[in-house]
């Protein structure tokens, strides 16, 4: 093993073979051998240390080793600024004139809490639930944001053995109804503008006892006057005043086993119902540990992780309770704060927070990479020349193992580093593909992106690319805590038989994996096996190193008219990467012989399109109209799939171009007609 770097740079440190076959199998037809990382070859890693084997076990010894060190930080809001522009708009094929509204937000410095105040922190909360009415084995819904509450509530309920139910609070009504009901939640916590969610989901939601809205938003009293009017029943309290219930009644902890249930995380069904994935205590505490494997030699005491991706999804929440067990300090951001061009009279989070830890998904970093060519191409000829020449030197030295990269980072590439913080020296990818473009810019830019795969099933574990093993070329070796196989998948030509490098589905075990899916034993037979393999429906190769790559996703195969098969999702990481892009959903179907693209266009590169077609207008909603611009954005969409390597029948022949940002609100309802192709 390469001793610890003191920079971590972007390339390949570590030599192979990174996973290697575990000893004694029998061979199976139509499957690879067991593969596991070589210092799990043994055994699977299943607890950080021997004094962890829960999530209330973790934060207790996490305060024992780091007691009064800064533990996590929250910023307040101060005020929203709203600014008002009139644009032109096509309203029932007639030119209009409307006004748009834009919301900034000014917000506060950090205000950090020690590990013990936060240990303080979840035990009040443990017993404020206790108060409520809620005992062991009870379930307390959680529908909210990521945010410092929604954590500290969750360790609450694990202090007093009460597992939680999580669902995305873009899930929606249905959505929250099924989770609750089939969960028999008998408290839920959520921020305050979903209150009115709850009017009509607790007409089936019987065995709710309170509702706790997070006081770190403002709340509109009518909103709980009208709930308490149509069910005077059920206690209705803020997070605070949860607290200071349990500060009042103080209890002990009911610390819970390593069996028992951690939390139920709600994920899409194939049918469309939700599945609920139950994760005992034993799965999550495993993740930390086989991550921890992977990263903790780079991460630790004094390291800002900034936290801003949903709580509700598995990446998230491992990486939140490894962030405790690392010492590290987190910082609570929010997507819409980021950066500094949302914000009034303050910094944007990454500023403000200046984090050495930044995770991410593929949009996030696509939009971090187009903000700095936007601003490398608005310089001088000069500039321009002197970035993209460094960018290419230092991915031959280090390719080459040459020193001089850190003399780039120094003068050329320093204002971008300053741009997110100055102190990253990490940064992941997870929750779906990134541009092999993209991770390489990134990387040589600002610091090293490793890419993450897993599942809700398998508590995030999949693969964690070691740092000193980077490469833009796979999504590295498994976590120390899970094995891998791949199975034949006929269908589409993937066997285990294939040459130069084995392929097939890629199935997963060990002690993160799901026993079965929450009351639905259809889906657990169809997902788990007996010995207790999850089959992920994606399709990998194991490469030369022994790293693994993804190749195609069963579900996302479509047939096409010509009878082959084409993989959305890796169509979207290689179009997404386009400069137009800002947001994009690619579509096929076997009535069509190729795809097609909808896409939020970035609107800076769209009036720069515009202005060299010379087209007049000042906004989206004038300019996607334009038929001339909508053939320019195909040409250039289409251009972008070519040079990502994609096959004719990969190219898409036709764009739709929303004039909206897509949220949950709008994206079934709003009709698209701008289609070019």
């Amino acid at each position: 093993m390469a001793a610890k770097p003191t920079v971590l740079v972007p390339r390949l440190s570590n030599k192979p073979p990174f996973t290697l076959e575990v000893p004694g199998q029998e061979p199976i037809e139509g499957e690879t051998p067991v593969r596991r990382i070589p210092g799990s070859i043994k055994e699977l890693v299943s607890k950080p240390s021997d004094n962890i084997s829960t999530v209330h076990e973790l934060v207790r010894v996490s305060v024992e080793k780091y007691g009064n060190a800064k533990c996590m930080g929250s910023r307040k809001l101060v005020k929203t600024h709203q600014e008002t522009k009139k644009v032109k708009k096509i309203v029932d094929g007639e030119e209009q004139l409307v006004d748009k509204q834009w919301t900034f937000f000014e917000l506060s410095a950090y205000e950090y809490i020690t590990f013990n105040e936060y240990e303080q922190l979840t035990l009040q909360l443990g017993a404020g639930l206790r108060k409520l009415g809620l005992e062991k084995d009870n379930r307390l819904h959680i529908f909210a944001a990521t945010s410092q509450n929604w954590l500290s509530l969750s360790h609450g309920a694990a202090s007093q053995s009460i597992p939680i139910v999580t669902a995305y609070d873009t899930l929606g009504e249905e959505g929250l109804k099924h989770s609750m009901v089939a969960t028999k939640a008998k408290a839920i916590f959520l921020d305050p503008h979903l209150l009115p969610t709850l009017t009509n989901v607790l007409k089936a939601a019987t065995d709710v006892k309170a509702v706790i809205w997070n006081n770190q938003h403002k709340l509109n009293q009518d909103h709980v006057d009208k709930l308490k009017a149509a069910y005077s029943h059920i206690t209705i309290l803020s997070y605070e005043e949860l607290r200071k219930l349990g500060e009042d009644n103080p209890v002990e902890p009911v610390p819970p086993k390593p069996e028992d249930l951690c939390c139920i995380m709600y994920t899409s069904g194939s049918t469309g119902t939700p599945k609920g994935v139950p994760l005992k205590h034993k799965a999550v505490v495993a993740a930390v540990a086989g991550v921890s494997v992977i990263v903790q030699p780079f991460i630790g005491p004094g390291d800002g992780v900034l936290t801003y991706l949903p709580l509700a999804h598995i990446l998230e929440y491992v990486f939140e309770n490894a962030s405790l067990h690392w010492g590290s300090t987190m910082g609570y951001g929010n997507p819409k704060t980021l950066s500094d061009s949302s914000v009034r009279n303050c910094l944007g989070d990454i500023k403000e927070f200046k984090p050495a830890v930044l995770v991410g998904v593929p949009a996030v970093w696509e939009s971090v990479k187009k903000g700095i060519i936007a601003k490398v191409n608005a310089g001088s000829p000069v500039v321009r020349g002197l970035f993209w020449g460094a960018l290419a030197l230092k991915e031959r030295l280090l390719a080459s193992g040459i020193p001089g990269s850190g003399i780039l980072d120094a003068i050329v590439f320093k204002k971008i580093k300053e741009a997110t913080g100055g102190r990253m020296k990490l940064c992941m990818n997870g929750g779906g593909p990134v541009a092999k473009d993209t991770q390489k810019f990134i990387s040589m830019a600002i610091c090293p992106m490793i890419i993450g795969y897993g599942l809700t099933e398998t508590a995030a574990m999949g693969t964690l690319q070691n740092p000193l093993e980077w490469t833009s070329e796979s999504i590295g070796a498994m976590p120390a805590s899970v094995e891998a196989k791949l199975v034949d998948f006929a269908e589409a030509g993937y066997f285990a038989t294939n040459k130069p490098n084995a392929q097939g589905e890629i199935w997963l075990r060990g002690p993160t994996v799901l026993d079965g899916y929450y009351e639905n034993p259809k889906e657990t037979a169809e997902a788990v096996t007996e010995d207790g393999w999850f089959k992920t429906g994606d399709v990998g190769e194991w490469d030369k190193n022994g790293h693994l790559k993804i190749i195609d996703r069963k579900k996302n195969l479509i047939k096409t008219l010509n009878g082959e098969y084409i993989a959305l999702e890796k169509l979207e990481s290689i179009y997404r990467s386009a400069p137009i892009v800002a947001n994009i959903c690619v579509y096929a179907d076997d009535s069509k012989a190729k795809p097609i693209a909808i896409i939020v266009p970035a609107e800076p590169h769209l009036k720069k399109i515009a202005e060299e077609l010379g087209i007049g207008g000042e906004s989206i909603e004038e300019l996607v109209h334009e038929k001339k611009l909508q053939a320019a954005v195909l040409r250039e969409l289409q251009a972008a799939g070519r040079s990502g390597g994609l096959s004719g029948i990969e190219i898409i022949e036709g764009v739709v171009v929303s004039d909206e940002e897509w949220t949950p609100q709008n994206v079934r309802l709003k009709p698209f007609s701008h289609l070019s192709g």
